[in-house]
């Protein structure tokens, strides 16, 4: 039988799966006391999500586009962190292994075959994306 936790009881992986139930179904707080709420956001602190029309507000680091991050994101959900340094023909057999969408492997087929690359930004920018510039 497969239960949702091995640190706690079976009873008490219940009671705590029907405290969260109305938070997971409803997509609001179910506490009746406030103060168990958890905190808003700070007024000097920016709102991050990513909303229906599709732009990323305050997620958005200096130098590169709504695209760039949600692109070099998913490049990276693919290859991992732990498999560095890559040369192009070990990057697509590690996405084609880790069952990528088609459109990605596509992508990392059309990296430069004469160069090493030690992480996922190196990929990146030899896939013509945009990184990150630096802070001064």
């Amino acid at each position: 039988m497969d239960r949702g936790s091995d640190k706690v009881s079976a009873r008490e992986d219940d009671q705590r799966k029907h405290e969260t139930q109305g938070l997971v179904r409803s997509g609001h707080s179910t506490h009746a006391e406030e103060w168990k709420d958890p905190e808003p956001a700070g007024e000097d602190q920016p709102d991050a999500d990513l909303v229906p029309d599709g732009t990323l507000v305050g997620g958005t680091p200096e130098g590169m586009e709504p695209t760039d991050v949600e692109g070099r994101s998913e490049l990276a959900s693919y290859l991992g962190k732990d498999c560095y340094p890559m040369v192009r023909a070990q990057v697509i057999d590690l996405v084609m292994d880790r069952n990528a969408p088609d459109r990605i492997v596509d992508l990392v087929r059309g990296l430069p075959s004469d160069r090493e690359f030690t992480n996922v930004n190196d990929i990146w920018t030899a896939l013509g994306g945009n990184v990150e510039t630096a802070r001064t």
